[in-house]
């Protein structure tokens, strides 16, 4: 029988439980210390850390499975804010956040700044434009609301459509994530990685939907956090930053500012091999001229509206007993993620300088490649393809540009590359296959529960039983977890930039049928399929177009720098001209559903769709 992960007694224990599960962590990564201290190999080390929390959360997905419509879906709406905030920062908290944000800081400095404040500031969309509103309205899905506000299965459907397009999107980056991880962790070609990742992601989420997502999203935020500043703290004080490396990493941004150009940092006539690319100046400074900040602005603008749009994060507003509640919880998500954010920039200007800097003993610059070549952690990362060394010029000494790797390894790397005990650099990866699995959780479930809830029982068969609607959505979690680990197997595009995809897809489809259906009651039928097909074709067209320019006749040249990063300012304003324009050439929605709207609006009173049982 399932463990009864919900009620009042439970919801009242889970400081208490989540206490007990954060001191047994901390005390198994006193015993990994311990066990290094007597020899035990660092490749036991990361397999040992990666498995721990794997077995951790599949035991939390196993007993927190249900058979239960409304555990399923919405996890019982018994989440209380702290806790939903918590799961909703894991949620939040993907491989780019993680594993590739600091990466892009760490090559380029400031215009990757675009991501933190766009992320964050997304939030501030969400608590005020839609999870509040949304959570009143009672619904189990993004295209469910879509479905109940504007009515008609076709609305329903392209909302779905929108919906698949841009989680999938996004969840071939987590397994992206997934399999980098695992590759390091076990020694294992990248393309075996990404389905052992897979395995462990479908686990989590497979028997108990978003009730077990939420518990299991609880515990890896909780290990990821701790696996993200404890080498930020570490390297901080072994280079004599002090104890609050956030406000006091000034000096470390100065000094690598000092030492690129005495190490010919962005100097060689190539910056990619194979794939990787060759350090470059750290921008510490906004660039300067106005096309620079226009395509900063628009970096960010993108990424909050996306954050806006996306169905797996505001799914997770869904889950809380009341408006009031999914309101405070969106307060807690940005705190829990402020925490991450704000640390970054520290982690990747700290690791930098520890590569760079000759005062510093892990720097390899300047020193024999045969040496550099011998460093356990070049040759670890170098046999499974993120890592490369050319001697360019054949002198024997390694040059600045002449060590290529894959940003996306930087945080990974970071405790190696500072030279801290390998239990860290376990830690480090725990923490990312926690970030990576638990945004991945949320949008293989996002997908199957609008398929199986919106698709098949509100459109295909309506009079489905409970259990047959259960299965079907567990099968399709195998099916598009399946799917997103052959893509991310081909290694179509890097983390951050399949993430900014699925931001783009997600604002040039949804975001305003979202917005207006809340806040503008004349919103019709016709208008928000106007506004998501014209919205999210449009978009998709720019971006192919953008991407191979020749095959389109040079028609879209990236307009004002909006380029494949930034396409959804072209497909969000498409949405919005095709939707206003229709909707007021069409005829206004009933005066139920005009009611429906005014309703949804105050956050007193009872929600629009009742709870189903």
């Amino acid at each position: 029988m399932a463990m009864q992960w919900e009620g009042k007694s439970f919801i009242d224990n889970l400081p208490k439980i989540y206490g007990i599960y954060t001191g047994g962590f901390l005390v198994f990564f006193a015993l990994m210390a311990v066990c290094e201290q007597f020899g035990m190999s660092a490749q036991t080390i990361g397999i040992m850390f990666v498995l721990f929390t794997l077995v951790i959360y599949a035991v939390i997905g196993v007993l927190s499975r249900t058979t239960a419509v409304e555990a399923y879906y919405v996890a019982g709406r018994s989440v209380p804010p702290v806790f939903n905030g918590m799961a909703t920062a894991a949620d939040w908290m993907s491989g780019a956040s993680f594993v590739a944000m600091a990466g892009g800081i760490f090559m380029s400095g400031h215009p990757y700044m675009a991501f933190i404040v766009g992320w964050t500031g997304g939030y501030i969309l969400v608590a005020t434009l839609m999870a509040p509103y949304l959570r009143k309205f009672g619904c189990y899905t993004v295209p469910d609301f879509i479905g109940t506000r504007y009515g008609g299965k076709l609305t329903r459907f392209v909302a779905i459509v929108v919906l698949v397009v841009a989680s999938f999107t996004y969840v071939t980056a987590q397994i992206t994530a997934t399999g980098t991880i695992a590759a390091r962790a076990f020694l294992i070609p990248f393309e075996i990685g990404v389905w052992l990742g897979l395995f462990g992601i479908l686990v989590c989420s497979m028997l108990g939907g978003m009730r077990a997502v939420t518990w299991t999203q609880v515990a890896q935020y909780i290990v990821l956090i701790i696996a993200y500043l404890v080498p930020i703290f570490w390297m901080s004080m072994k280079q004599g930053l002090g104890f609050l490396p956030h406000i006091e990493y000034g000096a470390a941004v100065q000094r690598i500012m000092e030492l690129e150009p005495l190490l010919g940092v962005g100097t060689a006539a190539v910056d990619s091999v194979e794939g990787l690319k060759a350090l470059t100046t750290l921008h510490a400074t906004p660039p300067e001229g106005a096309l620079a900040a226009w395509k900063f602005v628009t970096l960010t603008a993108c990424m909050m509206i996306g954050t806006a749009s996306l169905p797996h994060i505001l799914m997770r507003y869904f889950t809380t007993p009341s408006v009031r509640d999914a309101r405070t919880s969106v307060a807690w998500s940005l705190f829990f993620i402020f925490l991450l954010y704000f640390s970054a920039p520290a982690l990747a200007t700290l690791s930098k300088l520890q590569m760079i800097d000759p005062n510093l003993m892990t720097s390899i610059i300047g020193d024999s490649i045969d040496k550099v070549n011998s460093l356990a952690w070049i040759r670890n990362w170098g046999e499974v393809g993120l890592l490369a060394i050319r001697d360019s010029n054949a002198d024997g000494i390694l040059q600045i540009n002449e060590f290529f790797l894959n940003p996306d390894i930087i945080v990974l790397a970071t405790p190696e590359i500072a030279g801290l005990p390998y239990v860290i650099s376990g830690l480090v990866a725990a923490g990312g296959m926690a970030a990576a699995m638990s945004t991945a959780d949320g949008l293989l479930l996002a997908m199957a529960n609008a398929l199986s809830h919106d698709l098949y029982y509100k459109i295909i068969d309506p009079k489905a039983e409970t259990r047959k609607r259960l299965m079907t959505a567990r099968v399709l979690l195998l099916v598009i977890g399946a799917g997103g680990a052959a893509v991310a197997s081909l290694k179509l595009t890097g983390i951050l930039g399949a993430v900014a995809w699925a931001f783009c897809f997600a604002m040039s489809g949804l975001f305003v049928p979202l917005v207006l259906g809340v806040w503008w009651k004349r919103a019709n039928r016709q208008g928000a399929l106007a506004g998501m097909v014209v919205g999210l074709g449009v978009g998709w067209w720019y971006l192919l177009a953008v991407r191979n320019p020749e095959a389109w006749y040079g028609l879209a040249k990236p307009w004002v720098g909006l380029d494949d990063l930034r396409f959804g300012i072209v497909g969000t304003i498409a949405s919005a001209i095709a939707m206003i324009v229709v909707t007021l050439l069409t005829p206004e929605p009933d005066e139920a559903t005009q009611r429906m709207v005014d309703e949804v609006r105050i956050p007193s009173g009872d929600t629009i769709i009742p709870s189903k049982a």
